[in-house]
């Protein structure tokens, strides 16, 4: 059994990250979560990927940008390894190490999802990428926020496309099933959100999970 970076290195931080496809609602449940812990009094870290580090938002603007359809999918698999590999060297595993709670807007997961099963690169290989940018570093939680590509794909309407948002229907099926086996895997650290639902009662089932984990860092949630 894998153990959390928490208990893996005996220190009392705590990592939560959050996944789903495009339109998903999850970096605003990120931000609605945050200003809750804040107002609680604990001040998380919060980084996203691909990015969350100078050199990581570098390599986020070519993979993100649209001009760059003619990147191969290994290439993006690649620099998606880079960027995580940087943000936990430079952000999670400090903060980590100083006990503090890491928000992170997106992670290894979303490579699982989105080059393992979107690209169809295979999850083994996406696995052993991972081990080698993660040294062990095992989320706490992660909330998987659920929705077809159909809905979530209409929710981008309002906002700027970039690289992955111009995908064919497909490749965006397959990323949803990716994440469909995660919450299907029985891994308890997955715990599914309805995107369907208003951001406040994502919000609501999400603070419902936390304070399950019963954590010192946690304690006036």
């Amino acid at each position: 059994m894998t153990l959390s970076h928490a208990q893996a290195g005996g220190h009392s931080g705590l990592l939560i990250t959050f996944e789903g496809p495009e339109g998903s609602g999850k970096t605003t449940l990120v931000h609605a979560l945050t200003e809750h812990l804040v107002r609680a009094g604990v001040e998380p870290v919060v980084v996203r990927e691909p990015g969350g580090t100078d050199s990581g938002e570098q390599i986020r603007h070519v993979l993100l940008d649209p001009a760059g359809q003619d990147l191969c999918p290994e290439a993006e698999l690649l620099l998606m390894i880079a960027s995580r590999t940087q943000l936990v060297r430079e952000k999670i595993g400090p903060a980590l190490g100083a006990g503090m709670i890491v928000l992170c807007d997106r992670f290894a997961d979303a490579s699982v999802a989105y080059q393992g099963w979107g690209r169809e690169l295979g999850i083994d290989v996406v696995a052993r990428l991972n081990e080698f940018a993660l040294a062990g570093l095992v989320p706490d939680v992660t909330f998987l926020c659920l929705l077809p590509p159909e809905q979530g794909r209409a929710r981008l309407v309002n906002r700027a496309v970039d690289r992955l948002d111009r995908e064919s229907l497909a490749f965006h099926r397959r990323v949803y099933e990716g994440y469909l086996a995660m919450a299907a895997s029985g891994d308890p650290r997955f715990h599914v959100i309805d995107a369907m639902a208003s951001p406040v009662a994502m919000l609501e089932a999400a603070l419902a999970r936390l304070r399950k984990l019963e954590h010192g860092l946690l304690k006036y949630v």
